[in-house]
């Protein structure tokens, strides 16, 4: 099914996980001088392919051709070649912030909360702590750029890593004076340390004092890492790995619960992102009753898992989702979002018409939180930018 573009029939809506697509030249224009013969760059091949550069260097994670897919969403016949590129390929406002702008009118969207798509790539490749804050620094300027026009409309959040706690802890409260509303991690660590390690506290506690929200946003991942236990797969590998993307997020979640970060940090807003909504209830239960039995007894936490995540942490759903309107509000209603992922391969292009099944079971009440109140309140969206 092609993108359609329909006009949402409810106001006050927010995408929460929208993403654009940098242009090919971010990291040598946006880099500091002492990084340019590393800057990250997009190549072309003996055979026309486009591939992703990084650090003087053809990824390997990044099969070459797949970048002028990035913006397929709604084409599931586009498939990679020579005469598929990234930069030309770009559908209308993935890559212009006056056309995103112009795109949200069209479809009754207040606003879009922005996460990068290159960036979604490289990070589990680059595994020099200093370059990496450097990569994430570059786009972090830029996406602060690319949204300071739009009114408040377009909405950056910064790429953060936990390579180098101190030096994310800086950079998020850079990029917070510079205009972005938060920050993401990926779901893996090179370190292989779980997220709620107390060596990542710098971070946590930066963003609780700058009273800004951080979410676990899915990216590729290293070998090690990909949910896949496997062998034997084709083309079928990345049907498989899309529909299990969710775990690396689910686990690097889990471990702020099981490292008692949410108890040292209750200031903290956590969230995650693109992993659905609807599994969220029985995560909790399973939570809640592991807790209580002797494989709970090494968690120092105070309160029972689900109060910390209904005291700080939220999670965004996907509009094609059936069962999670029924989850809601047993879970709390203040604690969900949804989001289109416009313009990623890996969703239909029918967000609008999903999105009015997905809130019709709910009342007037959790349908407003859910479409945009909640994200307005976590990200501080109507305070002034």
């Amino acid at each position: 099914m092609a993108y359609e573009i329909v006009r949402f029939p409810f106001d006050g809506t927010i995408d929460a996980d929208g993403h654009i697509l940098e242009p090919a030249w971010l990291w040598e224009e946006y880099l500091e001088n002492r990084y340019l013969d590393r800057a990250m760059r997009i190549g072309v091949d003996e055979k026309g392919l486009e591939y992703l550069e990084l650090d003087g260097r053809p990824s390997e994670r990044t099969v070459k051709g797949v970048l002028g897919l990035m913006g397929a969403m709604g084409d599931p016949d586009a498939r990679p070649g020579p005469d598929r590129r990234y930069m030309t390929s770009m559908p209308y406002g993935a890559g212009d912030a006056a056309e995103r702008v112009e795109l949200l009118g069209r479809e009754n969207l207040d606003k879009a909360v922005l996460y990068p798509t290159i960036g979604l790539l490289w990070e589990c490749e680059v595994d020099d702590p200093e370059l990496t804050v450097a990569y994430q620094r570059a786009y972090n300027r830029w996406i602060a750029d690319f949204c300071r026009d739009s009114g408040g409309r377009l909405v950056p959040i910064a790429h953060l890593s936990l390579a180098d706690p101190a030096a994310s802890a800086a950079e998020l409260e850079r990029a917070v004076a510079d205009g972005c509303r938060g920050g993401f991690v990926a779901p893996f660590t090179h370190s292989r340390k779980p997220h709620g390690h107390p060596d990542h506290d710098p971070l946590y506690a930066k963003a609780s004092e700058l009273g800004v929200p951080i979410g676990i946003h899915p990216t590729y991942e290293p070998g090690w890492a990909v949910p896949v236990r496997f062998h034997g797969m084709g083309r079928e590998r990345e049907f498989f790995y899309n529909v299990m993307i969710r775990q690396g997020a689910q686990q690097a979640f889990l471990s702020f619960f099981a490292m008692g970060t949410l108890d040292r940090f209750p200031e903290l807003r956590l969230g995650l992102l693109e992993v659905g909504c609807g599994w969220v209830g029985s995560f909790l239960d399973r939570m809640d009753a592991v807790f209580e039995t002797v494989s709970g007894s090494g968690v120092t936490l105070r309160m029972a898992p689900s109060e910390y995540f209904r005291r700080q942490c939220f999670v965004s759903g996907d509009p094609d989702e059936t069962a999670a309107a029924h989850v809601i509000d047993h879970v709390g209603a203040d604690h969900f979002m949804w989001a289109t992922d416009y313009p990623h391969p890996d969703h239909p292009g029918s967000w609008a018409k999903a999105l009015e099944r997905f809130v019709e079971p709910l009342s007037d009440a959790t349908r407003a939180k859910v479409l945009g109140t909640n994200v307005s309140r976590i990200y501080g969206l109507d305070q002034s930018a």
